[in-house]
């Protein structure tokens, strides 16, 4: 059976390699993107049959136009994956201006629902799965991290929501919590001098199988929790963080 698949954020780091992953499982996979063309057009030619759509997910009417195009162009909608998200500075939360907080909320779970509730109609119709990937310091708070956290505890929240209200239509609903990647988070902040070296390596002590993870990781898990294989888990989060929220 097909499990057509549309992952909003697919030319992020993470994004690109749950097309990737999906798209191995033999899923026809759709995905937006807000501005990074380039590298949209190399996922279309490096994943088979994979589209991509321009989509500024903070635009409601424009959400629910991409959604409905990728519907009628994949043939329907099985699997729903929220990927997107710029990156977020680390900040104390006493350093965040309640106006940047509530940007961040607006951006990150307010288009997550958005999204959601746009796609409700395809995935009712056969029964379906969403996964919202998060992060594990909904689990484990990490200090500077909060304008991450707050939105993506409130996808979270939705999530469980979403679990209970839409089981009966056979709709599954799950989060992916990463931790620290080192393909792609580290080196973002890093770059962007949030964490230097003695922070990182603070981190791998904090981790108990004191590496980071990879992008790959990820990916797996979002492609378990859409697969059948995870057809009776929803409503939870699987955290992929080398054991740091344990």
């Amino acid at each position: 059976m097909t499990r057509p698949a549309l992952v909003a954020g697919g030319t992020g780091g993470l994004g690109r390699e749950i097309v990737r992953a999906l798209a191995a499982d033999g899923s026809p996979v759709a995905f937006t993107y807000r501005s990074a063309t380039d590298a949209a057009a190399e996922l279309e030619r490096s994943v088979p049959g994979a589209r991509g759509y321009a989509l500024d997910l903070r635009d409601l009417d424009a959400t629910g136009e991409v959604v409905a195009r990728a519907v009628a162009d994949l043939g329907g909608l099985t699997t729903l994956v929220y990927a997107a998200g710029p990156h977020v500075p680390m900040r104390h939360l006493s350093a965040v201006p309640p106006e940047r907080m509530r940007d961040q909320l607006d951006a990150d779970a307010a288009a997550f629902f958005a999204l959601v509730h746009a796609a409700l109609p395809a995935l009712r119709d056969g029964g379906g799965s969403v996964v919202a990937v998060t992060t594990a310091a909904t689990t484990r708070f990490a200090v500077r991290d909060g304008l991450s956290v707050g939105p993506k505890a409130a996808v979270e929240a939705l999530a469980r929501g979403l679990a209970v209200e839409e089981g009966r239509f056979g709709i599954r609903v799950n989060c992916v919590g990463p931790g620290m990647l080192s393909d792609g988070m580290a080196r973002r902040l890093i770059a962007s001098g949030d964490l230097d070296e003695a922070a990182l390596e603070a981190a791998r002590r904090n981790t108990p199988l004191r590496r980071f993870g990879v992008a790959a990781d990820v990916a797996a898990a979002v492609a378990f929790l859409a697969s059948d294989a995870a057809g009776f888990i929803s409503g939870q989060k699987l955290d992929v963080d080398g054991g740091y929220g344990a």
